[in-house]
C-alpha cells in the first residue's frame, strides 16, 4: 500500500519544538550534532514507511540498489538539518560556511523591478536560501506558508524570528485573496518564495518525468508566473556536511505570451524544466532529498478531477501552492 506524505504523522510535536529548541541554544550546534547520530539511528529503525521511501529515492538517484548506510546517511542529513533550522530561522547565519551559484541571476532578476517568483524544494535547506536577506536587505522575502498544515513551524518561527513571522503569506486563504496578496508583494519587487514539490489537496496537479519515472507536482508555480509574468528563479540550498551549503540559483524561461491556447504547454515545460533542475541537484546531494514518501506514486496525488483537467486551464487564481 502506497503511504502519501499527508498521512505520515511529524517527528514531535509542539512540546517537542519546546525541548529542541532548548536543548540547541543551550548546548549549542556542535553538542547537538553529536546527539543527531542516534537521533537518525532511531527514526530510521521506527519510521517503516519513511525508510522504504529513501530505499527507493536512492536506488533511483544513485543508479545502485540503495544499501542501509546510503538510508541512513539520508536519515542523518535530514536530522542535521533540522538542528540547522532552528539557527537559520534565527537569522544566525554567522554559524555556517554559505556559497552561492548563479546569485548573479537573482540580482538581475531583482533590478527589473517585477519582483521575483522564487521555487525551491524539500531538497536540503529552504531556510538557507534566506541568506538572500543579507546581501539584498532592501527586497523583501514573503513566503508561502499552510500556517493551518505546518503549526509547529508557525511556533517556530513567532518565538524565534518574529519580524520573518509576519512576512509569510498563509497559503490556506482564499485563492483570489492570495493571489492578490502574491501580486502585490510582486509588484513591490519582493521575493515570493515557495516550494514547488509537494502536491497537496486541491492543488491542481501536473505529470513531470523525474527520475525515469512519471511523478506529480504542483501546477500552481508555473501558472503564476506565466499569468504575473514575473521573473521565476529555482534555486536549491544543498547541505554538504558540516557548517557548509551550497545555494544554487537558475533562472526559467517565462514565455511572454500565455494565451489560454498555449497555456497547457507552456506551464508543461516550465515545469519539466524545475523538474528537470531538481533531478540534477538531488543526484548532485542525494542525502538531501527530504520528501520521504512514495513520490512517484499517482494514486494519491491529486484528485482525479484535477488529473484528468488540462494543468494551464481554469483555476490558476485558486490552485496556490501550500507548502
Amino acid at each position: 500500500m502506497t503511504v502519501s506524505w499527508r498521512e505520515r504523522p511529524e517527528a514531535g510535536g509542539q512540546f517537542a519544538l519546546r525541548v529542541a529548541r532548548w536543548l540547541i541554544f543551550t548546548l549549542g550546534r556542535t553538542r547537538v550534532l553529536w546527539l543527531s547520530w542516534p537521533v537518525a539511528l532511531y527514526f530510521m529503525l521506527r519510521r517503516g514507511p519513511e525508510r522504504r521511501a529513501s530505499r527507493q529515492f536512492l536506488t533511483r538517484a544513485l543508479g545502485r540498489p540503495a544499501r542501509l548506510r546510503d538510508i541512513y546517511h539520508n536519515f542523518h542529513y535530514v536530522t542535521c538539518s533540522t538542528v540547522d533550522r532552528f539557527y537559520l530561522l534565527a537569522e544566525e547565519f554567522r554559524r555556517f560556511d554559505l556559497s552561492t551559484t548563479g546569485v548573479d541571476q537573482l540580482h538581475a532578476a531583482l533590478d527589473e523591478g517585477r519582483g521575483v517568483l522564487l521555487v525551491s524544494a524539500h531538497l536540503g535547506s529552504f531556510d538557507a536560501l534566506r541568506v538572500l536577506a543579507q546581501q539584498r536587505p532592501e527586497v523583501g522575502i514573503r513566503i508561502l506558508l499552510d500556517v493551518e498544515q505546518n503549526p509547529g513551524i508557525s511556533t517556530l518561527l513567532n518565538g524565534l524570528n518574529p519580524a520573518l513571522a509576519q512576512t509569510v503569506l498563509n497559503a490556506r486563504q482564499a485563492g483570489p485573496a492570495l493571489a492578490l496578496a502574491m501580486k502585490e508583494a510582486l509588484d513591490a519587487n519582493c521575493i515570493v518564495a515557495t516550494l514547488g514539490d509537494r502536491l497537496r489537496p486541491g492543488n491542481s496537479a501536473i505529470t513531470v518525468d523525474f527520475l525515469g519515472a512519471k511523478a506529480e507536482i504542483p501546477a500552481a508555480p508555473w501558472q503564476m508566473a506565466g499569468v504575473l509574468k514575473v521573473p521565476l528563479i529555482v534555486a536549491f540550498g544543498l547541505f554538504r556536511g558540516g557548517k557548509r551549503y551550497e545555494m544554487y540559483f537558475e533562472r526559467v524561461p517565462v514565455p511572454q505570451q500565455f494565451e489560454r491556447r498555449d497555456r497547457a504547454r507552456n506551464v508543461a515545460a516550465m515545469a519539466q524544466h524545475y523538474a528537470d533542475r531538481l533531478a540534477y541537484y538531488a543526484q548532485l546531494a542525494p542525502y538531501n532529498w527530504f520528501n520521504l514518501y512514495d513520490f512517484w506514486s499517482h494514486g494519491e496525488a491529486a484528485s482525479s478531477d484535477h488529473r484528468d483537467r488540462p494543468a494551464g486551464d481554469g483555476d490558476q487564481h485558486t490552485a496556490v501552492n501550500r507548502r
